[in-house]
């Protein structure tokens, strides 16, 4: 019997929420990643976001050198309306946090223009990493 917890099904593309993934692998998540309350700050996501969003944990999307790591896709409607995924790294903030909910709950990616202070943390990841989310 397999020690695993289930796996939780994928959103499907073009899901009707919102996706908000957020990194918690081998650095984000992390005391490689001090002074913050990581599983408060994922709490604090999927309670905020439960009613608008998927919010989703996994291992490690492979951008350690932006950990903490926070993608936010868009719903279908967003994704229609032009919407790509939105990358954060180093959302090691519990403001940073609030705010990445504050747009969820506006809407998100295609929808609504991301506050500002997200320029602060949104970053490229490269195309193999890309990629490897949407599958």
């Amino acid at each position: 019997m397999s020690r695993r917890s289930p796996r939780r099904a994928v959103p499907a593309p073009g899901a009707a929420r919102p996706t908000v993934t957020v990194c918690r692998g081998c650095c984000c998540g992390t005391p490689k990643v001090p002074r913050l309350d990581h599983p408060a700050q994922l709490e604090d996501l999927r309670t905020s976001l439960a009613d608008v969003a998927l919010v989703r944990r996994v291992d490690c999307l492979d951008s350690c050198e932006y950990a903490n790591v926070v993608v936010v896709q868009p719903s279908a409607e967003g994704r229609a309306a032009g919407g790509r995924p939105l990358w954060l790294g180093l959302v090691n903030d519990p403001d940073a946090a609030s705010d990445i909910a504050a747009w969820v709950r506006a809407g998100g990616p295609g929808l609504v223009d991301p506050p500002d202070i997200l320029d602060l943390y949104a970053f490229t990841p490269s195309r193999r990493v890309r990629q490897g989310l949407d599958t």
